[in-house]
Order: C-alpha cells, then structure tokens, then sequence
C-alpha cells in the first residue's frame, strides 16, 4: 500500500490499510488512520494527525509552518477529521502557538489552490472552491460553501449554511443561512437555495425570513436589530443566529457584514 519512493519517518504511524503513493513525504509525529489516500508527491510535514477514509489529492502540503511571524519553533499540529477530500495543492499550516491545532472536520470538500492559514477551524460538511484564502484565526460552520477565489481576513467567523460568491472579500463576520457577495462583501439575501437543500423545512425558513427583514429591511441598527430577534420563536436556528449576531458586535470582533440597500421589488 505504500509506494516504494514515498518517503515515511520512522516515527510516524500510519494504518496498515492506508496508501501512499510515488515520491509523498510524510514527516515525524504523524498519524494517519484507516483508509486514507495519500496520492504522488503530496508532504505531510511534522505534528499531524489525519483521521479515516481522506484523500489527499497530488501536490498538496498539509502541515506547513505557519506564516506568522510571531512564530518561534512551538509544537503546533494540523489535526483532520474523517472523509475530507483535499484536492491538488492545497496547503493547510500548523497552529502558531504551544499546543494549539489548525482544525478540519469531517466530511469537507476543498478544491485546488484553497490555503488554510494558521489556527483556522474548518467545522464539517463545508465545501470551498478553488483558490480560496483563509488568513490566520478564521473560523468557518459546518455546511458553508465558499465560491471561487474568496479572501477572507483574518479572525473572521463565517456562520453556518452560509454561501459567499466567488472574488469576495470578507472582512467582517459572515451571518449565518445569508448569501453574502461583493468586494467588499455584502448580505444580498437568505441563502435559500443552500436551506432547502439542506432539507431545511418551511417553517424554519419563514422565521429566517422574518429574521432577515428585521436585521436588513427595517431601518433599525443592527444592535437594535438583534435585540428584536428575541421577538421571534426561539428555534434553535434563530437562537443561534441572534448568538453569532451578539459575538460579532461584542468588543474584539470585527462586526458582520452589513447589507446590501434593495428595493421593495428585489426577492429576500
């Protein structure tokens, strides 16, 4: 299972059911569990751990020091979960500091050219496109989809089942179940194509309906916005959009996007 020019540090453990393939690099302090797919030349550098059923795709190099400059040698890792695809020449870095971990959940897509930076935490069931960047401390929910060749800034919170156009650029926190698009990026709507897909019923999108014109339609602040949430039935979606809504506007976070100004006739 092992291709005979892989390289292997004799520390690293790896299932015996996991395949290696020409010229791959896998470095000490790695553990690779059942079923995972290492394809030609991908690196796998020092302090990783990668759970079952992955692959990684040729070229990619997970691991890499971060590039930060306060880094100092500390023994950071990359820890993934199960049943990632991680497709040609990603690269994913180790945390900056002492013990902490770049983190990738289970069941994520990311396409090619997509960088992971420093102390990001990737939840599961994302899917992001090809070239996407993700500076350092960037938190992303499960069942988010990032189009092609989004930047995001660093300490940035995309919520879940969010969706971002392709070229956006976030500097501000994501809302979840909201469509975000634009340089900079702006709330263009409730991402309902995203719910329904994800068998969302319609009661729950109605109340994010309701959700959505309070934040963006009423001409109240945000702040004043998310106090009026409490207004509507407590779901467990609305709970958590109020929730992600209060710690984007606390101090030390960077605030959410704002919206786009729509007419009467435009679609929520």
């Amino acid at each position: 299972m092992i291709h005979p020019t892989a390289i292997i540090h004799p520390h690293a453990r790896l299932h015996p059911t996991v395949q290696v393939g020409p010229y791959a690099v896998i470095g000490d302090r790695v553990t690779i569990d059942a079923g995972t797919v290492i394809d030609a030349q991908v690196v796998v550098r020092d302090f990783v751990e990668i759970g079952a059923d992955n692959h990684i795709f040729s070229g990619a190099v997970i691991g890499g020091d971060p590039q930060d400059l306060k880094f100092a040698g500390a023994e950071s890792w990359v820890k993934i979960g199960d049943r990632n695809r991680i497709r040609e020449f990603v690269t994913i870095n180790r945390a900056t500091g002492e013990g902490a971990a770049t983190i990738l959940g289970n069941d994520n897509l990311l396409m090619a050219y997509v960088h992971v930076a420093h102390d990001c935490v990737i939840e599961d069931h994302v899917v992001i496109s090809g070239s996407v960047a993700l500076a350092g401390h960037v938190h992303i929910e499960s069942r988010a989809v990032l189009g092609g060749l989004v930047g995001i800034h660093q300490f940035v919170h995309v919520g879940g089942y969010a969706m971002l156009g392709g070229m956006s650029r976030v500097v501000q926190d994501v809302p979840p179940f909201m469509l975000v698009e634009g340089n900079p990026a702006l709330v263009r709507s409730l991402n309902l194509v995203g719910l329904r897909r994800a068998g969302i019923n319609r009661e729950e999108i109605s109340q994010l309906k309701k959700a959505f014109r309070l934040l963006y339609r009423s001409g109240h602040t945000i702040r004043e916005a998310i106090d009026k949430l409490e207004l509507l039935p407590d779901t467990a979606k609305i709970h958590h959009l109020r929730s992600f809504l209060r710690q984007s506007h606390t101090e030390g976070r960077r605030g959410s996007v704002p919206s786009k100004k729509m007419t009467a006739e435009e679609p929520i």
